[in-house]
């Protein structure tokens, strides 16, 4: 049984995913590449935890950046539980949440060595944009975008 739903940005779980995340994009790329301000409970109004029998095994969260427009951040599955569609999953119920928050358009940024989540945002209907903010001129930086007025992913 899967279930995702609303927890504290600083909840042990979400604290646990998001450490996570942080050692494998350290890993990935040797250092900890993420430009600009990391987000925090003050600036993310939504961040949701997936668990699947009760174990949390994905987040992720919606930063607001203007009227109209989020920004999907901390999107993660743990490397055992990938392949599944949970990350397909998550990513539905952030669109939701977006939409509840009155967002037309969400965007994101990944990275060049996270070739699993490019492909699943580009499967899930995002298309690559400049990248945009902080990410601007970042080498490393990948960036997507999408239309809300779809329900369908």
């Amino acid at each position: 049984m899967i279930t995702i739903e609303r927890e504290p940005f600083d909840s042990p779980a979400a604290q646990a995913l998001r450490d996570e995340q942080r050692d494998e994009l350290i890993a990935r790329y040797g250092f900890d590449s993420e430009p600009g301000a990391k987000p925090t409970s003050a600036d993310v109004p939504v961040f949701l935890v997936a668990r699947s029998h009760g174990d949390p095994i994905g987040c992720g969260a919606l930063r607001p950046i203007e009227p109209g427009l989020v920004e999907i951040k901390r999107m993660y599955v743990r490397p055992a539980e990938r392949g599944n569609g949970f990350g397909k999953l998550i990513l539905e119920a952030l669109e939701e949440e977006a939409r509840a928050l009155g967002a037309e358009r969400v965007v994101l940024e990944t990275g060049v060595a996270q070739p699993e989540s490019i492909g699943l945002y580009q499967r899930a209907g995002y298309a690559e944009i400049p990248c945009f903010g902080a990410y601007a001129g970042e080498p490393l930086s990948r960036c997507f975008e999408r239309c809300l007025t779809s329900r369908s992913l």
